[in-house]
């Protein structure tokens, strides 16, 4: 009796290892670098570890719908550039000289979010109706997307920076509620809303159907097209948001902001359970994946790594999370 809950256990340890290997293997590292560097676990690090997350988690939220469809979006790293474009031109300071529109009066920040996830909802709406109805594979839609949204981005700004921001409009990313940072609850309240949204709702109900079987869905009486399109516009307004908030952020903004953002955010979620093959995928996995692909970050720069060879390590990472989860999947198979 006893050897056979061994044996059970062990198999169980050995499961585990093998679906948290990244997670398990950043939290092993944590830990051995905290005991080296002490200053690792300070607050002003884990504060930072929170606001860094906040506006990636952000986007995750959005790329994990069109995981769980079986799909993906390789338009939302330039779709964050330009959200935070937007964002910037219309929310500078009146008395900066180098305004983008010079006589614009001034705007409510509140208004200018509005206008610039409506923006976002309709490249979101064209990807998804592109994907529905003409059948192109979501990988080829999305990625034309990334190029005419750049393309796009160029053409309004002229391919110059923009700063001069208000400061109201950049104390909602910097500022601090009850001594939290404001960036934080943003996200906070985003996945409480995403958590509801994906377990509590129909949306949620169709979109794991859709992702677990897509024809059985139709059969049973959903209208899949329309789902797809909801889905990809609610990422690509969670893509605006992020944009809007890493602008405040950042105290300006560029065409170049958000590059590769949608590359770490399908790494992230898939280290956080989100299964590239469709139908799996929670929101707390989500935020595991951001964290732990943003704590590797923080490590490599406490162990002096120099910041070029960080990208050879952060494309290892997304190659390993996408390899485990094809082997997870076929193991199933």
């Amino acid at each position: 009796m006893d050897r056979a809950e061994k044996r059970i256990t062990g198999k169980s340890a050995v499961k585990f290892l093998e679906n948290n290997a990244i997670t398990v293997l950043m939290m092993v590292s944590a830990i051995i670098v905290g005991l080296f560097r002490p200053n690792f676990f300070s607050q002003a690090n884990f504060t930072n570890l929170a606001v860094n997350t906040a506006v990636r988690f952000i986007i995750a939220l959005g790329v994990s719908g069109c995981l769980i469809t079986k799909g993906t979006d390789l338009s939302a790293g330039r779709v964050v550039g330009l959200a935070a474009c937007v964002a910037a031109t219309l929310l500078q300071n009146p008395a900066y000289n180098d305004r983008f529109f010079p006589n614009l009066p001034s705007l409510n920040v509140f208004v200018v979010l509005i206008i610039v996830m409506l923006v976002c909802a309709v490249i979101g709406a064209v990807n998804g109706s592109v994907i529905a109805f003409f059948k192109v594979p979501p990988f080829i839609a999305t990625l034309g997307m990334q190029t005419l949204v750049y393309g796009l981005c160029l053409v309004y700004t002229g391919a110059q920076p923009i700063g001069g921001l208000k400061s109201e409009y950049t104390a909602i990313a910097n500022g601090k509620l009850f001594g939290i940072p404001v960036l934080f609850l943003i996200a906070f309240f985003s996945a409480i809303f995403m958590w509801i949204l994906y377990n509590k709702t129909k949306h949620g109900k169709y979109m794991y159907a859709i992702g677990g079987n897509e024809h059985a869905a139709e059969v049973s009486g959903i209208n899949t097209k329309k789902m797809k399109i909801r889905i990809y516009a609610l990422a690509a307004v969670l893509y605006g948001l992020a944009g809007y908030l890493l602008a405040a952020k950042s105290g300006g903004a560029s065409v170049n902001m958000g590059m590769g953002y949608e590359l770490e955010a399908i790494a992230a979620c898939t280290i956080g359970g989100v299964s590239t093959n469709g139908g799996v995928g929670r929101v707390s996995g989500i935020l595991v994946g951001v964290l732990v692909f943003e704590l590797l970050k923080i490590l490599l720069q406490f162990v002096g790594v120099e910041s070029s060879y960080t990208y050879v390590v952060q494309g290892i990472v997304i190659i390993v999370a996408v390899a485990l989860d094809l082997r997870k999947y076929h193991i199933k198979k």
